[in-house]
């Protein structure tokens, strides 16, 4: 659903959250008791208790958000300076703890224990901007990698994400006053989404990642049998033959990916695939994996801009070649049960 005009989001929706958020923890002792009552007649460990502990925290974490980007707006002469340098810096700090504080404690709640693996953040050259294409597997990767690229690897993120997520006011008010891009899939294809990708990849510094998900949403198996019958009706019957072997990912849009290495010619790259949060797309699918007591491997290649191709067609085909490998990673390295204690 196309989210409504940005004056109705501020007006409307970030105030409901902080309602929200005030009422929940005002009724928190009533809310406790009754998902202690209903956790022995329903699986799992305690699930009506995690969840709303999850419910909670996010909320809380969104109406402080929130609140300290009143702040800010308010000593940025009322948003006529936010985009300068030291505010900028300022949302970037709070974008990094409320993700802290999120990640610590879905860990916790979830019981989860993520590992990286592959290019650890101290191998990552210091000085140069990064193009970073992952696999699209739902909600929590982008929280994921968003959080890593930031607490880990102490990178700026700018992110090219769906326009559905306006939906959320914190995201919405945060990203919209930092480099970031909502495209919306049925309205922006081709030329001009391209376009908003490169204006974003053009103006990245020493410390700036620009996160991309070349698949262009979550895999479903839906997804992508439509899109092995989009390639055939291009005329690319050998790459919808490539995509047929690729049973984890969708076959990659190249546009985006192009127009962002054409913008950043001096960007290297990071590929990354990951699995254990492949099915949260939903609540529904957040409630029947509490608590989820996995370990969630995280693989990072990174691809110096030396050996990136320079040609067009040379790109896609290395692009399809990092897809398929990526393809077969995550087929060899399905999440295995984490040993964690409460």
């Amino acid at each position: 659903m196309r989210p409504p005009p940005r004056w109705l989001r501020r007006v409307l929706l970030a105030p409901v959250v902080v309602g929200l958020a005030l009422a929940l923890v005002g009724t928190a002792p009533a809310w406790v008791l009754l998902t202690l009552a209903g956790s022995p007649l329903v699986p799992g460990r305690l699930r009506p208790l995690r969840l709303l502990w999850l419910t909670t925290v996010y909320l809380l974490v969104e109406a402080v958000a929130l609140a300290v980007m009143f702040v800010l707006w308010v000593g940025s002469g009322f948003g006529a300076a936010v985009r300068r340098p030291a505010f900028q810096r300022a949302h970037y700090r709070l974008c990094g703890r409320a993700m802290r504080v999120l990640y610590q404690q879905a860990k916790w709640v979830l019981r989860l224990h993520v590992e990286i693996e592959g290019t650890a953040p101290d191998s990552v050259p210091a000085g140069r901007p990064l193009l970073v294409l992952s696999r699209h597997a739902g909600p929590g990767d982008s929280f994921l990698l968003a959080h890593a690229l930031i607490n880990w690897y102490d990178r700026d993120p700018r992110i090219v994400l769906k326009e559905a997520l306006e939906w959320d006011p914190t995201i919405d008010v945060l990203l919209h006053r930092l480099p970031s891009r909502f495209i919306a899939p049925g309205r922006q294809r081709g030329e001009q989404a391209e376009a908003e990708i490169a204006s974003l990849a053009a103006g990245l510094g020493q410390h700036d990642a620009l996160l991309i998900f070349p698949e262009g949403g979550n895999f479903t198996l839906r997804r992508w049998e439509r899109a092995i019958a989009r390639l055939n009706r291009l005329g690319l019957p050998q790459m919808a033959r490539r995509a047929q072997r690729m049973h984890n990912v969708l076959p990659p849009h190249p546009g985006g990916v192009l127009a962002a290495l054409d913008a950043a010619p001096d960007a290297d790259v990071i590929m990354v695939g990951h699995t254990g949060v492949d099915h949260l797309m939903t609540i529904t699918d957040v409630w029947q994996a509490l608590p989820m007591d996995k370990t969630i491997i995280m693989q990072w290649w990174l691809v110096p801009r030396a050996d990136v191709p320079v040609e067009a067609e040379a790109r896609i085909e290395w692009l399809y070649q990092w897809w398929a490998r990526i393809d077969l990673w995550i087929e060899t390295n399905r999440p295995v049960p984490a040993s964690i204690t409460d």
